[in-house]
């Protein structure tokens, strides 16, 4: 067999990088500030300020952490190594996180539109995208990345309209009241939107290396680290500027939990759409301001399905990475025809589905999503910041201890303060700690059935010995010139094809069979096409019906199937690539993407594409 590389291709540049964080990060503008009224009024200014100092010290924190976990150093992978009870405790704190994301971005989304009853559009749009996501995993890091570079503009724009109103902001910006604890309890129930740097640390793993690094010795700062600098300056510097503007709107009033404005009643969900209409519409006039309110809602509703998109695609290979490490249950892990689990696809559309519609309120949904995002971004700089095998430089551990020790006075006040969201955590840390103690049971009876036959082929004696079957290796006398490589799924005419195009041009002939999975765990790095049933099929007869000619299997597990192609052709010194013809056709097409188009926009000039119709 060829030797093939399992994992991956590192092609996520900075931009793409940049892209996933501003997905969740970006999104904390359109309603952290007017939760953040809502809390405090005239003087919300000063928490807000307080929440990008934290952001800040977060993004440096996981600076350190992508570039000492370059192979993946979001809160399972990171911390399993030291504790795997801890790393499971992590894990479901983050997977609370994406469920309460995935609810929390398509009711904002939804919001900014102006829709009555927005949480019945907020599920069906849950429900679309995990549809949509049945076909194939739909990784946001592409749309992310043309929906943010629209939505940074506008909010350049809104700032730059924002810039005449400061001094009018600062009059009247009142001081906080209340006392510490107040005022405390009010900066927790506005953490919002931190999970993102979870995310990009996640993503090391598929980050393009630095100049002069390998795989033997990864390093990805050169993308990670302006990836999260890029996007905490954005964040940190608008979302300040944005919620100080905010205090210059005139008639602004607190109503019970929402925020009334003059002639708009609870604009705290759609807050920079109503400053766009104010601040351009004073300037330009009102149909500009009406247009510019539009715009706003526009990019944010587009993004903030981004996002929704990018909780679900996570949900999915966190519960299937889990399920591999027997942490869950092995029904987590079986595939549909498109290579995604029937079971994480269901649970990772329903739950947040369900959610939208019981909670049907922004503040309550964030008070859910800040106490799992804050636990499990806690767990990580706690394990981290005390683990002495980490080379972490003295101001590093330092810096990230004295950050976990924030989060963790964060997260016991969420715990004291919040009876909603302690119960939402302490429900998905039960049901998760069930479902391991489940996954371990079918975990033995496995190994007492193994057990079992065992014993009874032992005491029905020895098999008698096989013969040994010997695989000649194919005879290359008679061969020359470049190879040709052909992808298949299984038997067919394409095969065929690439037999009859190899014999006639007497080149060598490499089968590449990849196996699809969500995502790719320790086990598949070692795995064989011996071991896939479907693969074996495919090589043998194809050795068979190549009556001596030069035939090399070649496989493959991967999460991104275009990429693979690509990057073993390339590895092979292929000069043709065959490639069968999509069966499906119309919808279904469309939803999953076109791998030919992909694999056509990245294989190198010299190498000639013929698809097999």
């Amino acid at each position: 067999m060829i030797a093939s590389n399992t994992k991956r291709p590192r092609n996520v540049d900075t931009p793409r990088a940049a892209a996933l964080l501003y997905g969740d990060w970006g999104t904390s503008k359109a309603y952290v500030i007017g939760l953040a009224f809502a809390v405090a009024g005239y003087s919300s200014f000063w928490l807000i300020a307080a929440m990008c100092v934290l952001t800040a010290l977060v993004g440096v924190n996981y600076m350190a952490i992508c570039k000492h976990y370059p192979d993946g150093g979001g809160v399972y992978a990171s911390v399993r190594h030291r504790s795997e009870i801890v790393s499971i405790v992590g894990a479901f704190l983050l997977i609370a996180d994406y469920i309460v994301t995935a609810a929390l971005s398509a009711l904002s989304a939804f919001q900014y539109v102006g829709i009555p009853h927005p949480e019945w559009y907020a599920a069906a749009a849950i429900g679309l995208i995990g549809a949509i996501n049945i076909f194939g995993p739909k990784h946001s890091g592409g749309l992310a990345f043309w929906i943010s570079v629209p939505a940074a503009l506008v909010v350049l724009l809104l700032g730059a309209f924002c810039v005449p109103h400061l001094g009018a902001a600062v009059h009247n910006l009142q001081p906080l009241t209340g006392g510490f604890w107040k005022n405390w309890t009010g900066f927790v129930g506005v953490v919002l939107a931190l999970s993102g740097v979870e995310a990009i640390a996640n993503s090391t793993g598929v980050m393009k290396l630095n100049p002069g690094s390998s795989e033997a010795k990864p390093m990805v700062t050169k993308t990670s680290t302006p990836a999260l600098l890029w996007v905490m300056i954005e964040v940190c510097l608008f979302t300040a500027l944005l919620g100080l503007a905010m205090h210059a709107l005139p008639g602004l009033a607190i109503n019970k939990d929402d925020v009334d404005a003059p002639g708009n009643p609870g604009v705290r969900d759609y807050m920079l759409r109503y400053m766009g209409q104010v601040f351009v519409g004073g300037a330009l006039g009102t149909t500009a301001g009406w247009i510019a309110g539009w715009a706003v809602s526009l990019v944010f509703g587009f993004l903030l399905l981004s996002a929704v998109n990018t909780a679900i695609v996570d949900l999915i290979a966190i519960s299937y990475l889990m399920s591999r490490d027997g942490e869950l249950p092995s029904g987590f892990q079986k595939l549909n025809k498109h290579g995604v689990p029937n079971l994480g696809i269901l649970v990772a559309t329903a739950i947040p589905l369900i959610l939208v519609l019981a909670v049907k309120d922004m503040a309550g949904l964030a008070d859910l999503y800040a106490v799992g995002v804050v636990g499990a971004i806690a767990t990580n700089l706690g394990a981290s910041s005390t683990d002495r095998k980490l080379g972490l430089l003295t101001w590093e551990r330092l810096l990230m201890f004295t950050t976990f020790l924030i989060m963790l006075a964060i997260e016991l006040s969420l715990f004291w303060t919040k009876s909603n969201a302690r119960v939402f955590t302490v429900t998905v840390l039960t049901i998760g700690l069930i479902l391991r103690g489940l996954a371990a049971e079918q975990a033995q009876r496995k190994k007492a059935a193994a057990a079992a036959a065992a014993a009874k082929l032992a005491a029905a004696g020895p098999a008698p010995a096989a013969a040994e079957v010997t695989v000649p290796h194919p005879p290359m006398e008679h061969v020359d010139g470049a190879p040709i490589l052909c992808a298949v799924r299984g038997l067919g005419k394409t095969l065929d094809f690439a037999l009859e195009q190899a014999r006639e041009t007497r080149r060598p002939l490499y089968l590449l069979f990849v196996r699809t999975l969500p995502v790719l765990s320790s086990e598949d790095y070692q795995r064989k096409w011996q071991d896939d049933g479907e693969a074996s099929a495919v090589f043998t007869q194809a050795r068979a019906q190549a009556a001596g000619h030069p035939v090399f299997p070649c496989y493959a597990v991967s999460d991104s199937v275009a990429d693979t192609i690509v990057d073993i052709t390339a590895t092979m010194g292929a000069s043709q690539l065959i490639l069968g013809s999509p069966e499906r056709k119309g919808l279904v097409s469309l939803l999953r993407g076109n791998v030919i188009r992909q694999i056509s926009q990245s294989l190198p000039e010299d190498i000639h594409m013929i698809v097999y119709a």
